[in-house]
């Protein structure tokens, strides 16, 4: 008898701990963007192709293609952050610290920084924890098959998060469409 009401018990608080989990997540699910879900899906499934690996599920990288130097690379990024209206606002080459600190030779490994200073305020107006994904960032990396861009899943700041307020959602999309070009035109070469 003791044993049926330990198990009923916790199977009334295990019923009551879903049910008011679940009514959370109905209730934040209203709140999100069109797609969230669909988005969340990818990363769950780029985390699992990953081994568990977050990084993986939230980033964006592109091969470079042959060919293409890393001063090309540098030359389409800052072309693109001019053509779409985003700051340059720096660039930290840790391949180049690390070399001077070891006097060796290291393999590529290049930070590209940029902003767009009205979008930043008013994302971190809109969520304060946005500010630890400021600025947004590309980086070159020299591996054994050859050059690698990566970045952060921009989708995953504008599709999976609660609805931004109109101008930020466009703001936010541009912003998203800019690094999207990034990536798209440095990994190709294309001036």
């Amino acid at each position: 008898m003791r044993f049926g009401l330990k198990t009923a018990t916790l199977a009334t608080a295990l019923t009551a701990t879903l049910m008011l989990t679940g009514c959370g997540t109905i209730s934040t699910m209203a709140k999100l963007e069109s797609g969230a879900g669909a988005e969340a899906s990818r990363m769950w499934d780029r985390w699992v192709e990953g081994n568990g690996d977050i990084a993986i599920a939230t980033t964006w990288e592109r091969k470079v293609a042959k060919g293409v130097t890393p001063n090309d690379i540098e030359q389409i990024l800052k072309q693109v952050a001019t053509e779409r209206n985003m700051k340059d606002v720096g660039t930290l080459p840790l391949s180049k610290e690390l070399e001077a600190r070891t006097g060796q030779k290291q393999k590529l490994l290049t930070v590209y920084s940029f902003c767009t200073p009205t979008t930043a305020r008013r994302m971190v107006d809109f969520s304060p924890h946005m500010a630890a994904y400021l600025p947004c960032r590309v980086t070159v990396v020299e591996k054994e098959d050859g050059l690698w861009l990566y970045t952060l899943n921009m989708d995953m700041m504008v599709k999976m998060g609660r609805k931004l307020p109109s101008p930020l959602k466009e703001e936010a999309n541009a912003v998203r469409d800019t690094i999207w070009e990034m990536m798209e035109r440095a990994s190709k070469g294309e001036i």
